[in-house]
């Protein structure tokens, strides 16, 4: 479990920040919510309902981008990342340094979240917005899908499970491909 940059990513509602306010105590990382770094125009824009584009997106990704490569302790960041190139675009200089972990919720229970939001900038009429533009990240490098219908709790230990459970992996890989070469 010693990947730099944990991205928890996926729609507004599905509790990216709550899930990484708390995986990120207790994994005794730093935390930093990717919302915090949106521009003032692109708030204004989406608490009038209107959603952003690829054009709106691109500085603030290269932001969240700088602020994981400049990290230089582990870090929990709270980003949509909704498109595979944009997860391009926040892991580029991070080499394999880092994990995506997308918190899957069924589309009522956005709806109900995001009505229940008091405060936040989003509108909840953008959510079909977002499910459209959302590229569900199947079979790419570095990333794991959580059931985060469940629970605050549940899906922090199911991070931390799956976290462990891939470095485990990948030790028990690196270490027969050692073994494989000592002996040829």
């Amino acid at each position: 479990m010693t990947k730099k940059c944990i991205f928890i990513m996926g729609v507004a509602g599905c509790g990216k920040t709550s899930v990484g306010v708390q995986l990120s105590a207790k994994l005794g990382a730093h935390f930093e919510d990717a919302d915090d770094y949106h521009s003032e125009g692109n708030r204004d824009k989406m608490a009038k309902g209107i959603a952003l584009n690829d054009e709106d997106r691109l500085p603030w990704l290269q932001r969240i981008a700088e602020l994981a490569e400049r990290s230089t302790q582990r870090i929990v960041i709270a980003c949509s990342a909704l498109k595979k190139n944009y997860r391009k675009i926040l892991s580029a200089s991070l080499n394999d340094n880092f994990v995506f972990v997308y918190l899957q919720v069924e589309r009522d229970e956005l709806e109900r979240r995001l009505r229940s939001r008091k405060g936040h900038f989003f509108d909840f009429h953008l959510l079909d917005s977002q499910l459209d533009t959302l590229e569900v990240p199947h079979d790419e490098r570095n990333c794991i899908i959580v059931d985060a219908n469940q629970s605050l709790e549940y899906i922090v230990t199911d991070i931390v499970s799956l976290l462990t459970d891939e470095q485990r992996a990948k030790t028990t890989e690196r270490l027969e491909g050692e073994e494989e070469k000592s002996r040829v």
